[in-house]
């Protein structure tokens, strides 16, 4: 296959059913938006897609949104889902390019290498009037080895050291997130952005639920000042829009340093963490 990113809807639709592939819906939203992804696969999914919820696969323990379990309870999870070891895995969303960025990377950094992400997602897929299926997929359990890649997700701490040495920090999350100048979505968290970060909105990085094109990515990096050729570690709200960031780095072919897991809802949640206010400021 000669994208190792996306594949095309005229790609998946002349394999569905076929043994071996694994669809994937893995849509989230933000509470805001008053959508919810497991209601909506209900109504109508991809036939044979099984449904990923961020955050019931994740660590319920740490307090934080949809943080990355742990590689036993993450393979117990894609037992249960009918995800096994050697399948061929696409992986779509409902809004063309969002969350499935976000469990691209969760299935990558355990170890699956054969993933990759619908082009266009389920509005495209929809808008060519492909077929879709309602209700639960039927499910048979399979065996899967989780691999996590340690180096792949990062902690606050782990951000100031890296940042120290001069590792970039680029923020997904909207500008007016990003300067402070808009209340974030999740109560109680400040306002603001980690001093020295860089702000590369990920709707910036998207055009019709699909990467831009290497020469815009490049462009959108270096409107924020985001030095390409020096490691960048990843950050937004959640943890989501964070994994946009690291698709287009590795379609740049510049993978990230890493992803901050923890993001704004644990850096702006801790009184003992710095913020800044405003524009990024001078690299």
């Amino acid at each position: 296959m000669s994208d190792p990113y996306f594949v095309s809807t005229d790609w998946l639709a002349e394999r569905l059913g076929q043994p071996g592939l694994a669809i994937i819906d893995g849509s989230w939203y933000l509470p805001t938006t008053g959508r919810v992804g497991a209601q909506e696969f209900l109504g109508g999914h991809i036939p044979g897609a099984v449904f990923f919820d961020i955050d019931a696969i994740a660590d319920r323990t740490s307090g934080l949104p949809h943080m990355l379990p742990d590689p036993v309870a993450f393979a117990s999870a894609m037992r249960q889902l009918g995800l096994g070891d050697g399948m061929q895995m696409v992986v779509y969303d409902g809004v063309g390019l969002f969350a499935a960025a976000r469990v691209w990377w969760t299935l990558r950094t355990f170890g699956v290498t054969d993933v990759r992400i619908l082009a266009g997602g389920l509005p495209k897929w929809k808008a060519e009037g492909r077929p879709l299926e309602e209700g639960q997929s039927t499910i048979q359990p399979r065996h899967f080895t989780a691999r996590l890649d340690h180096g792949a997700v990062v902690d606050a701490e782990m951000v100031q050291r890296a940042m120290a040495r001069g590792v970039q920090l680029v923020d997904a999350r909207p500008a007016d997130r990003f300067r402070g100048e808009a209340a974030e979505p999740r109560p109680g968290l400040r306002r603001g952005h980690v001093p020295g970060s860089r702000n590369v909105p990920y709707t910036a990085l998207i055009e019709e639920g699909q990467l831009k094109a290497g020469p815009a990515l490049e462009q959108a990096f270096a409107a924020a000042g985001v030095d390409l050729t020096k490691p960048v570690i990843a950050s937004c709200g959640s943890g989501v829009s964070a994994a946009i960031v690291n698709l287009a780095l590795a379609a740049l072919g510049r993978p990230a340093a890493g992803l901050y897991d923890g993001a704004w809802a644990e850096w702006g949640g801790r009184a003992d963490l710095p913020i800044a206010m405003g524009e990024a400021s001078s690299p």
